[in-house]
């Protein structure tokens, strides 16, 4: 679905309260997380927008949004056991 948030707490709901922790006691995390976001922003931007970019450019930007909500998925749950 084109514009969709994928933002960490729309994606993982059940981790908010963990996801809002880290963000304030993590500096990692909260980097990590701010990265994520910018990226998924430009994600959502361009496919409203209909901004002129390349298949393999914008492929390129979903992986590394997959590869960064995975790191941090991986965050949450070594840090909720």
């Amino acid at each position: 679905m084109l514009g969709e948030n994928h933002s960490l707490i729309n994606d993982f709901p059940d981790y908010q309260d963990l996801i809002l922790k880290l963000t304030e006691s993590d500096d990692g995390f909260a980097q990590d997380n701010k990265k994520y976001s910018a990226l998924d922003k430009e994600i959502r931007t361009l496919e409203l927008n209909d901004a002129p970019i390349d298949d393999s450019a914008m492929h390129q930007l979903k992986h590394d949004r997959a590869e960064l909500k995975d790191a941090l998925y991986q965050r949450l749950l070594d840090a909720s056991t």
